[in-house]
């Protein structure tokens, strides 16, 4: 735009220049013959009305050609703008186009065009990721009721069997009151696990940190899922240096290995080992739990840390809770600067945790 402001001035100063040189030349001589041919004028009478009109008034023709030229610039360079301005105005429509074809504009609004490009970009990014929130929020609704529901009909159907049928003998009616209980418990974990990572999510994370020897507290948990692991013939090994120490919240860090370690237990085959590594590397220190068990699917690994994901998509209550052990333990490691991920081939399926050192 401003080339071609810049092109029409010079173009007007060189009218007006070019202007004033033909008064100046023939411009004058051919105006003197056709006064003195037109109204019979002597030459010199034409002579002196020409230099009475013209040449001595020359400054003030000139002021006047060049307000004309700078109206006409004015003139022009509104109709540009005005030309940019309906630009700018149909790419700011392209933004709320459904159409993912690029917003184009002149040459001269390059600079513009990669901006509402990039907001055009953002904008269908926020698109589909409140599709999907709204996605997992139905979700949400389906799996609340299909977990709840599950252990919430099996109490209501042996209550009701042992109301329709008093004369129950005592151990079948201690069996079933067995069963219920269970059933309750397991409806008090689900409802227990939505109201955490409910918590988690309107209000940060508070950590009471301290230096925790990171050996003791994982060889602690491993003693815990003795009886979960034994049935079926796994076992658990630590491999931490026992000077490691650890900063962080000893209540919230031991929910995530507990978490990752019930997930590891779950997805692994019977009669194998999982093993749990530790090291420090400069300012990190790097955990893994590696669990020998079916290849997780690629896809999967990117939902892995999702809430209410979960591996089987029967969704069975028989290998773990509502998916979101791995959503919380996420949580908890980003609220102490770490990173958690997963990897999944043929050799195993590896937890990986990165948390800073003590300084």
């Amino acid at each position: 735009m401003m080339q071609k402001m810049f092109s029409l001035i010079l173009a007007s100063i060189g009218m007006i220049l070019f202007f004033r040189e033909l008064i100046r030349g023939h411009f004058g001589e051919a105006v003197v013959t056709f006064l003195a041919s037109k109204f019979r004028l002597e030459y010199q009478d034409a002579l002196y009305i020409y230099e009475t009109i013209f040449r001595e008034n020359l400054s003030m023709i000139i002021c006047i050609a060049i307000i004309i030229a700078l109206v006409a610039v004015f003139r022009y360079s509104i109709r540009w703008v005005t030309s940019y301005f309906n630009e700018i105005s149909a790419g700011c429509d392209a933004l709320l186009d459904e159409s993912r074809e690029l917003i184009t504009l002149s040459p001269e609004m390059s600079f513009l065009e990669l901006k509402l490009n990039e907001c055009k970009n953002v904008l269908e990014k926020r698109e589909r990721d409140a599709r999907q929130a709204e996605q997992r929020k139905n979700d949400l609704v389906v799996y609340l009721a299909h977990d709840i529901r599950t252990p919430l009909t099996s109490v209501i159907g042996y209550l009701d069997l042992m109301k329709e049928a008093p004369d129950l003998p005592v151990e079948q009616r201690a069996k079933y009151l067995s069963i219920t209980l269970d059933k309750a418990y397991r409806l008090e974990q689900l409802i227990n696990e939505f109201f955490e990572i409910t918590r988690f999510n309107l209000q940060s994370i508070p950590l009471n940190r301290e230096n925790l020897h990171l050996s003791y507290m994982l060889q602690q948990m491993v003693e815990e899922f003795y009886p979960i692991l034994s049935p079926a013939g796994k076992t658990a090994h630590v491999h931490v240096p026992e000077d490691l120490i650890l900063p962080g919240d000893p209540d919230k860090l031991a929910r995530v290995f507990n978490n990752i370690l019930k997930n590891a237990a779950a997805y692994s085959y019977p009669d194998t080992v999982i093993e749990i590594r530790a090291w420090q590397e400069e300012s990190q220190i790097h955990i893994t739990f590696t669990n020998q068990g079916p290849v997780i699917p690629p896809e999967n690994l990117r939902s892995i840390f999702e809430k209410f994901f979960r591996l089987d998509s029967a969704r069975s209550t028989s290998t773990g809770g509502a998916g979101l052990g791995l959503a919380i333990a996420k949580e908890i490691v980003t609220a102490h600067q770490g990173v958690i991920s997963a990897s999944s081939s043929e050799e195993g399926t590896v937890f990986s945790i990165s948390l800073p050192a003590a300084e």
